[in-house]
């Protein structure tokens, strides 16, 4: 397999994790945001909606949408429940990562990450974003506060997906960690699991 990953993406990075949790091989294909090699794969048609990650399997057929991609690699894994409700609540949670989470949590860190970005960081946009987002990791805290993972008693695809943008809301995204402690308990068991690769490795 090949993984057309953008290195600071949390998107591609949560594929490259749950692969190395899986102790799966697939060749890596940077592609950071404006790059040359970004703009080569697009032009070669490698990444079917214009962006990172997308997962070209050894039969040439691709796979794009990060979470996608955790749904395929993850299947008949321990990453996904047996019980047809707990795995609806896991893509639940992956659904929410993408339509609510992402849009604050990674937007605000993306507008002061990419140089190329920070002139949309307007006063009133980032006010904004850090609003939404603090409500959004409040609905994680709280079900973090009972249990430690996402879904049911073990950890799954959800888990590894939220994971993603989360463990860089602070650094990046200008968030108050400290607000929420039973998401940094789960950040750190996380980050406890055997063959666990961080972003930068």
């Amino acid at each position: 397999m090949k993984l057309y990953s953008m290195p600071s993406s949390g998107n591609s990075y949560k594929v490259r994790l749950l692969l190395a949790l899986l102790g799966r091989e697939a060749e890596i294909v940077d592609v950071e945001d404006s790059s040359p090699a970004i703009a080569t794969a697009k032009a070669e048609g490698r990444l079917p909606f214009g962006k990172a990650p997308v997962l070209e399997l050894d039969d040439g057929r691709l796979l794009p949408e990060s979470n996608a991609i955790l749904c395929y690699l993850g299947e008949g894994t321990g990453f996904v429940p047996a019980d047809p409700v707990l795995k609806a609540e896991m893509l639940g949670w992956m659904f929410w990562e993408q339509n609510q989470h992402e849009g604050t949590i990674a937007v605000r860190g993306a507008l002061q990450f990419y140089p190329p970005r920070r002139h949309l960081a307007t006063p009133e946009r980032m006010a904004d974003l850090l609003e939404r987002g603090n409500a959004h990791l409040q609905i994680m805290e709280n079900r973090l506060t009972t249990c430690d993972w996402l879904v049911g008693d073990a950890i799954s695809l959800a888990d590894i997906c939220l994971y993603g943008y989360t463990h860089t809301a602070g650094e990046r995204g200008g968030f108050d960690m400290g607000r929420f402690p039973a998401i940094n308990a789960w950040l750190a068991r996380i980050a406890a699991l055997p063959d666990y690769k961080g972003l930068d490795t």
